[in-house]
């Protein structure tokens, strides 16, 4: 039976090293994403100052004026700036976006020597990554957030894989120089209801993970399993992590990846922090063996990072999208 409420782990006693506490915390993961696709995560170990000065970097960025911020506009690397009404989700299951989702985002990922092979080759998704020079000390903040944040996905992935009865460190080796990108979102208020109109419409990540900040402002709905959308309230410090469609690859659909939606009725300004994880960018993605049997074949093929997301921002985002391109789609 599905659940409507949204459930609450404690990593407190996992990360303390307790005696038994990384399989019982396993066994409320399994439940949470085969039944809700969603769950909170209470005494993670970020500091609130740290998330805090997250956010006071974000809004530093979108105060900026608009053509500042077009200088760093999102490239092929999925890094810089998407303008307000850049993407269109035209990808979603759950609803096919019609109208431009009413947010702007400013996108990074691993920050990379200028040396490192990948740079120097340009190759995708792990390209430099495009700083504000006019905010000093925006770099520093966001990297060490993110690093942050890889750190705690390397002992989050140990719980995935004991909920998937497989042993503590199998994705230890897939998670080593995993993929990431922190999203830094900003979401104007929306004044009265317009059709098919949404900060971020429904939609599925792509990721096998996915950690946002907590968030004083509300604006984030999920849709259960038995179809009605529920607003996930602000508990204070908790993270709200879920999983995506890369999650369904590895687990041959065994965990979910639920719909989820942003609109801003605050009557302010909302900010968000999504930190999206994947597997190291060579790593292929495939069924894990608790997932695959006789009656249970792999419903996809394997799955490389870069193909599947040079595909979705193709679809999705407009910005890197000549108009002529646009309209074949």
């Amino acid at each position: 039976m599905a659940t409507e409420t949204i459930p609450v782990i404690d990593l407190g006693p996992y990360l303390a090293g307790e005696a038994g506490a990384l399989d019982r915390t396993a066994r409320e993961l399994r439940f949470a994403l085969t039944e809700i696709g969603f769950y909170f995560i209470v005494n993670h170990g970020v500091p609130r100052d740290k998330i805090r000065g997250v956010f006071d970097q974000v809004k530093r960025f979108h105060e900026l004026p608009v053509e500042r911020k077009l200088a760093y506009k999102l490239n092929p690397h999925g890094t810089g700036y998407m303008p307000m009404r850049g993407n269109t989700l035209r990808t979603s299951t759950v609803q096919a976006g019609t109208k431009p989702n009413l947010n702007e985002a400013f996108f990074v990922k691993r920050e990379m020597p200028a040396d490192h092979p990948d740079v120097l080759a340009d190759r995708r998704y792990r390209g430099a990554n495009r700083w504000p020079s006019e905010l000093p000390g925006f770099r520093e903040v966001i990297v060490d957030y993110c690093d942050t944040m890889e750190a705690l996905v390397k002992k989050l992935v140990r719980v995935y894989a004991r909920a998937l009865e497989l042993p503590a460190a199998y994705f230890d080796g897939p998670f080593e120089d995993c993929q990431f990108s922190l999203r830094m979102t900003h979401y104007p208020h929306q004044d009265s209801p317009v059709e098919d109109e949404f900060g971020l419409a429904p939609h599925t990540d792509t990721s096998f993970l996915t950690l946002l900040a907590p968030n004083d402002v509300p604006g984030l709905s999920i849709r259960t399993q038995g179809g009605t959308w529920i607003d996930a309230p602000a508990i204070p410090d908790a993270y709200v992590v879920n999983g995506g469609q890369f999650l369904q690859r590895w687990t041959n659909d065994f965990f979910l990846a639920t719909p989820h939606r942003a609109i801003n009725r605050s009557g302010g300004e909302r900010y968000a922090i999504p930190f999206f994880c994947d597997s190291n960018i060579d790593w292929p993605v495939a069924a894990v063996p608790t997932t695959v049997g006789p009656d249970r074949p792999p419903k996809y093929p394997t799955t490389y990072y870069s193909d599947y997301m040079a595909w979705y921002q193709k679809r999705n985002y407009d910005v890197l999208n000549a108009p002529d391109l646009q309209a074949a789609e």
